[in-house]
């Protein structure tokens, strides 16, 4: 099977199981601070799973493209990659347990044909006051060997944005979940390793479906039971190509072979003897693609920093086998993706040119790196080396962006553990940080928040009203503390324009005008007129909010998910903060709200 044909059977299944489909969401989320990039299917539902009704109703299926930047330094092995696709499905307080299981065995084994004696599962052991999942064990004891049954604690098989139970915080939901693997003969033990997934981690065992039970809600007391009991199933696209055609490597699948192949063509050198670097390239590059195809450019900051580092990791292990021609390799990744996502196509051109531009960029910070070592050090010799300390190593790998490869490949030596110490410093601080920005989830729903998400929509009319309607929204950010709003325009908005914009927003939230959405078809929202943008993650059923009273004209008609307050006038006041250039036609206003002001 091909991963089209994967996905195509995926859906196909669930289907005539009543599911509907849901669209790819964006990889870079919108309107969602607390994450740089979408890292699972289950990532832009998590509204849903809290009990807001859906378009699509309360069985959902789609295929979600992911990027999960804490995987880039697991790059390497046989098994990691940053960019997936996660296929996935839902019941949203509709079915549970005794049908998402059988279902799930069912189309491993009938509908992507694996063996079911190469499939091992594990089940959660309980936690405290939460008891042991039996109602998991007892279903899949009817339906594989129990000698291929495990339990697991909360490290592995449970589920909820913070980890762990105790993690939790009040009023978060989450739940056990089951895993499936599958093993691999030809790969052997590690000494450490035992022969079940609960206590190996040499890749003979690999995850390839996870069905999480959302049950259970943190209260002060403990854990009670969810009125709404919901199902998440996530399973990698990759892992299950990797599974389907009994290759431990999943960079010698189907999928990844014709791109290792250019990358062994381009350097002349074997996979076989340079697999981690080829991985890595491989990994990287196709994950660049997509960032790229978001409308994302290689910066210092948020998405940008990580395609940044993205590509310059590429460039270091190509060049590091003497590659020449990097834009080959990207071609044929996009050749390789194009039968699941034709737009690449389309964008390619864009999507290469900004590839080969920061190779460009690359090659000049390289030069700079090395004239700031040349210039301290005057090029002398220490033992017949050319050695610098571990502290300007490491200011060439911070500031200039080299890894400690491409340090070496210049031909400076350096303390390799005193670097290393500051890179685990650098690193915890990092992780500390990213802990917010890449757990991923729903966006902060406090009042505040809301509110700036109402206005953005009286925003965004008050600037097609003055400016005419060829202008429209280009992304934006909320939080309890500001607006960012983001639109496309030509020219700086003159101060005098900046106040007409603030009173219209101010003349509608003196107005109290009702607030309200209406689910209904595409064509229809289209038909009214309603303001959005109609790329892939729209279906047959949308939501569309309305400000304005019911039998008159409406105010504002948008697509949104929501969620909005129930009347403008709870905004109490707008004022827009400052307005800036931010490149490229597209202009970015920040504004507050109420007490944000």
């Amino acid at each position: 099977m091909t991963a089209k044909q994967i996905i195509d059977t995926y859906i196909s299944f669930f289907q005539k199981r009543g599911h509907r489909q849901i669209g790819n969401s964006p990889l870079v989320p919108e309107n969602d601070p607390t994450t740089l990039f979408t890292s699972s299917g289950m990532q832009p539902l998590i509204p849903y799973l809290l009990g807001e009704p859906h378009p699509a109703g309360s069985r959902l299926v789609n295929a979600q493209n992911c990027f999960r930047a804490v995987d880039i330094e697991e790059v390497g092995d046989n098994r990691h990659s940053t960019f997936f696709r996660m296929l996935g499905n839902w019941s949203l307080g509709d079915y549970f347990k005794s049908q998402e299981i059988p279902w799930l065995f069912e189309l491993l084994t009938e509908g992507f044909g694996l063996p079911k004696e190469k499939l091992y599962v594990t089940v959660f052991n309980g936690f405290k006051n939460i008891e042991r999942d039996n109602d998991s064990y007892g279903i899949w004891s009817e339906l594989v060997s129990k000698d291929r049954i495990f339990f697991a604690g909360v490290d592995k098989n449970w589920w909820s944005r913070s980890g762990i139970p105790e993690n939790m915080p009040v009023g978060e939901i989450g739940g056990p979940d089951t895993e499936v693997y599958y093993r691999f003969d030809d790969v052997e033990h590690k000494p450490q390793c035992k022969d079940n997934p609960v206590e190996c981690e040499c890749g003979k065992f690999l995850e390839i479906a996870n069905s999480v039970f959302i049950q259970y809600q943190k209260t002060e007391q403990g854990f009670i039971e969810l009125p709404q009991k919901n199902v998440d199933f996530g399973g990698g696209v990759e892992r299950l190509l990797a599974a389907i055609e009994d290759r431990s490597d999943i960079f010698q699948t189907s999928l990844f072979t014709p791109i290792i192949n250019s990358i062994e063509q381009e350097s002349g050198k074997a996979y076989l003897k340079n697999k981690k670097e080829m991985r890595i390239i491989a990994d990287h590059l196709t994950a660049a693609v997509f960032i790229t195809n978001s409308g994302i450019k290689p910066s210092n900051k948020d998405q940008g920093y990580i395609l940044r580092r993205l590509l310059r990791r590429s460039f270091d292990n190509f060049y590091l086998l003497k590659g020449e021609n990097i834009r080959a390799v990207v071609e044929k990744i996009v050749d390789q993706y194009i039968p699941t996502d034709e737009y690449l196509k389309v964008n390619f051109e864009e999507i290469e040119l900004t590839i080969l531009e920061e190779e460009q960029n690359y090659g000049r910070t390289l030069q700079k790196a090395k004239s700031f070592i040349e210039n301290k050090y005057e090029e002398r010799l220490i033992d017949g080396v050319k050695k610098i300390s571990a502290q300007d190593a490491f200011i060439l790998y911070s500031t200039h962006g080299l890894s400690p490869t491409q340090i070496r490949s210049l031909g400076y030596v350096f303390d390799e553990q005193e670097f290393a110490d500051k890179m685990e410093d650098h690193q915890k601080l990092s992780r500390t940080g990213a802990q917010q920005k890449f757990r991923g989830g729903l966006a902060d729903h406090s009042d505040l928040t809301i509110m700036g998400h109402t206005a953005t929509h009286l925003l965004h009319q008050a600037l097609r009203s003055k400016f005419g309607e060829q202008l429209h929204q280009t992304g934006s950010n909320i939080t309890s503390e500001r607006i960012r709003f983001d639109f496309n325009f030509d020219r700086m908005l003159t101060p005098e324009e900046i106040k007409q914009i603030e009173n219209t927003v101010n003349d509608k939230i003196g107005e109290d005008l009702p607030v309200h959405f209406e689910i209904m078809p595409l064509t229809k929202a289209k038909q009214i007129g309603a303001i959005g943008l109609f790329d892939e993650k729209y279906q047959q059923d949308v939501k569309v909010y309305f400000i304005g009273h019911p039998g008159e004209k409406f105010y504002s008609v948008e697509f949104c998910g929501g969620p909005h307050v129930n009347f403008t006038g709870q905004l109490k006041k707008f004022k827009i903060i400052k307005v800036e250039n931010i490149g490229k036609g597209q202009k970015r206003i920040y504004a507050k709200v109420n007490d944000q002001i």
